[in-house]
Order: C-alpha cells, then sequence, then structure tokens
C-alpha cells in the first residue's frame, strides 16, 4: 500500500470516572457527569475528525490513554469507524506525548501532521479542513485557545525536520505562555506559521451549558 501523505490524531483520555481532566470534573462538578460528558466530548471530536479526514484524505488515528489495549479496541468498535488507527499514549507531559506522535509519523514518511486533544465542544470539520489546507503553504498551524495555549498543532515534514523539539521542551504547559512561547520559538526556527480562529476548551461551565443540557447516559 502507498504511504499516505496526511494525518490526522485525536489524543483522547478514556472517559471514565477519575480519569477525566481535573478542569473538566472541575466544570461539571462531578467526576460521574464529568465522565458522561467527555464520552459526548470524545464521540463528537472524533466523528468530526472522520469527516474532515475523510474529505482531506487522511489517516486518522486515536492516540489513547488510561485505559489498557482490549479497552482502547472495544472503544475503537464502539466509534464505529473504518479505517480507525487506534494506539496507546506512553507517560509524559503533554509534549512529550504530541513529540512522540510528530516523531513516528514523519518517520514512516507522512507529509503533514495534525493533532487535536478531545475537550472542544466547538470543534467543526471545517476547522481541520483548514489546518490540512494552510499546511499547503506553511510549515506550522496553531489553534490558538483562549487561556493561551493552542487547541491544534499542525506540521509538516520540512518543518519538523527546521525544528525538531525545540517546540516541546521547556514549555510551561497549562499555563498562558504557551502560546506565545511556542510562536517564538517558531521564529527562531525560520517556520513560517499560520493561525486558525480561537477556541475554547472546557475551561469554563460556560462552554460547556449546551452539553450539560443534554440527557444523561
Amino acid at each position: 500500500m502507498p504511504i499516505a501523505r496526511r494525518q490526522l490524531v485525536v489524543l483522547a483520555r478514556w472517559p471514565a470516572p477519575g480519569r477525566c481532566k481535573q478542569r473538566l470534573t472541575a466544570s461539571c462538578g462531578s467526576s460521574a457527569l464529568a465522565a458522561a460528558m467527555q464520552r459526548r466530548l470524545s464521540w463528537h471530536t472524533v466523528q468530526t475528525a472522520a469527516a474532515a479526514a475523510r474529505h482531506c484524505g487522511s489517516e486518522l488515528r486515536l492516540s489513547a490513554s488510561g485505559l489498557g489495549p482490549r479497552a482502547l479496541r472495544r472503544w475503537g468498535q464502539q466509534l464505529q469507524l473504518r479505517p480507525l488507527q487506534l494506539d496507546l499514549q506512553r507517560g509524559g507531559n503533554l509534549g512529550c506525548r504530541m513529540h512522540r506522535q510528530l516523531q513516528a509519523g514523519f518517520s514512516r514518511g507522512l507529509q503533514q501532521l495534525v493533532l487535536i486533544g478531545s475537550d472542544l465542544p466547538d470543534l467543526q470539520s471545517s476547522d481541520l479542513e483548514q489546518a490540512f489546507s494552510q499546511l499547503e503553504r506553511h510549515d506550522l498551524v496553531l489553534g490558538p485557545a483562549n487561556d493561551g495555549g493552542y487547541w491544534l498543532i499542525g506540521m509538516t515534514r520540512q518543518g519538523w525536520h527546521r525544528s525538531g523539539s525545540a517546540l516541546f521542551t521547556g514549555i510551561p504547559w497549562s499555563t498562558g505562555q504557551v502560546l506565545p512561547l511556542s510562536l517564538q520559538r517558531a521564529a527562531a526556527h525560520g517556520l513560517n506559521v499560520a493561525l486558525l480562529r480561537h477556541q475554547s476548551d472546557l475551561d469554563s461551565r460556560s462552554a460547556l451549558a449546551p452539553w450539560l443540557r443534554l440527557p444523561r447516559d
């Protein structure tokens, strides 16, 4: 089979009580409701990503944490998407995990890679399609988050080889310095950068309001 040119990776946590993001649990008020919200958001994200992947001719990968191989296979079956690649995230901070995905993808010949999380209530397939479109003209694409981080990162093979691990080491993750510092690093390595629209993840209860009104699972 020919090597795919593009890959879209969803980084997700297993939606079980006690395993969701602390910010999500705080927004929902309980670990059980947080798990229910995480299941809905994960489904929304993966289905949205699948639509974009089909449109862009991209591979789709779900990289998950908080579960074992059997549970991951069951989760993949429940999502009812074919083809869908699955892998288990190894340890390390967010930078390590993103770096690992990019390194693995580019080492096997991919030309463009886009990574997103699974906690974006307002994510649309057009956002992901735009990311790949921008990678035709830019080395790096970032989706700015309202908390000062980013909700998406996309890179080309050329941009990866020019910057290496510079965008992922020494970054104070989960702070308002993530995006500014990442842009500084990109400029220092001569990367041509495109920015997508701002989005909010799960930092506030207001972003989750439409989801909280849905019937519980």
